[in-house]
């Protein structure tokens, strides 16, 4: 929890260089009158431009950590403005997917640049984020329970609990592990949109709606093309998991290393082909095409093509995948409470199995095969030699 405390930095160049810490919103004012003038006047151009570049970056390699070359051409002010444009920009747009992509973007250029940084500088803005770090040479010391909020969404092992040195209740970490975190914070700070006024809104719509269509455009979303490459599959009789797996993609949001490898497993043995595939994690926010495209390769060419297995109910259980009393994420509220009686018969033990019985009549028995993280051993099969990981992006 953050605490009360004198600014260790000069405010207005740390707002400068971090634009998503709270109260930078406050320095709009002192370099542009409104909002509306940010988006209308002539005068802020170069920031306007600044920001819809930022945006395009962010859509095409958004786990790439680049500034664009845009931005880096322009002026303080103008850098801080074409963020603020840019986020106010993305809380127009349709969706949430496109703002939590640019999430992803703007915290791993926030991460390169806090490598550089200083301890006090690192140490304030953790602080601003509303998490205190303990900075002692190379080591930073954290809270248990920030370390699991920050850590929890981060997939490399190194983050995982059972590695970390705690003592006296904290965690104590390397800087570039540190930083990684704080990373993560800024990813968390930007995914929800700014609240927009209807006037503001529709202001925006009307100036920029041109740009919001590119971002449509540019921002793929399985959602638009739902039967998009599945052929004589029915999506809407998937089970309940799987269903709660593709919306989850669908919003925009993020998916665990395990349920990426389930959902690409499943759609593989249910019949789904490559492409569809691939199309089903375009909504992740770090989508990333010719990764995805190695890894769903990895996942469905094993055993003579056939592919490994979706894990088990029991596995998906373990991991919190399990939706059969209903999917908290759902929009529809009927669904959010539906519990799915099919998925506690005794006999039903893998998601494939419930497709084939509710489509096909199939009979109670899953198809046996390799199973990868269903097998119990490990989280995910053996990777390929290359040492990637093989599950699409989150």
């Amino acid at each position: 929890m953050a605490v009360h405390r004198a600014p260790l930095v000069d405010e207005r160049g740390l707002f400068a260089s971090f634009p998503f810490l709270p109260g930078a919103e406050a320095l709009i004012e002192e370099i542009a009158p409104s909002v509306g003038a940010l988006f209308r006047e002539p005068g802020f151009a170069p920031s306007q431009a600044g920001g819809r570049a930022r945006v395009r970056l962010a859509l095409e390699d958004p786990a790439g950590g680049r500034e664009a070359p845009e931005v880096a051409q322009l002026a303080p002010d103008e850098r801080f403005l074409s963020f603020q444009f840019a986020r106010l920009l993305l809380s127009a747009a349709p969706g949430r997917g496109p703002i939590r992509r640019w999430a992803v973007a703007e915290a791993k250029v926030a991460g390169r640049r806090l490598e550089r940084e200083t301890d006090p500088v690192l140490s304030e803005v953790a602080h601003r984020l509303g998490y205190e770090f303990e900075i002692d040479g190379r080591e930073v010391r954290l809270a248990l329970p920030d370390y699991l909020h920050l850590a929890t969404p981060i997939r490399e092992a190194d983050f995982r609990l059972a590695r970390q040195a705690l003592r006296g209740g904290r965690i104590r970490l390397d800087r570039e592990r540190a930083v990684r975190l704080l990373e993560e914070a800024v990813r968390i700070a930007l995914t929800e949109p700014v609240a927009l006024a209807p006037a503001t809104r529709g202001a925006i719509e009307e100036r920029e709606s041109e740009f919001l269509g590119e971002i449509a455009a540019r921002m793929p979303a399985a959602a638009a093309r739902p039967g998009a490459g599945f052929g004589r599959l029915r999506p809407e009789r998937f089970p309940p998991c799987i269903r709660m797996m593709r919306r989850t993609l669908e919003d925009g949001e993020n998916l665990s290393h395990s349920g990426r490898f389930a959902l690409a497993a499943f759609l593989h043995r249910a019949g789904a082909d490559f492409e569809g595939i691939v199309d089903a994690y375009r909504g992740a926010p770090d989508f990333d095409e010719s990764v995805t495209r190695y890894q769903v390769e990895h996942i469905t060419s094993r055993d003579d093509q056939k592919g490994y297995s979706p894990p088990d109910c029991a596995t998906l259980r373990s991991h919190g995948l399990c939706a059969r009393e209903g999917d908290p994420g759902a929009h529809d509220p009927a669904r959010r409470r539906s519990r799915d009686p099919l998925c506690f018969e005794e006999f039903l033990r893998n998601p494939i199995q419930y497709y084939r019985i509710v489509v096909e009549g199939r009979g109670d028995r899953a198809e046996p095969g390799p199973t990868g993280p269903a097998g119990g051993a490990s989280d995910t099969p053996s990777p390929p030699s290359t040492g990637r990981s093989t599950a699409p992006p989150r």
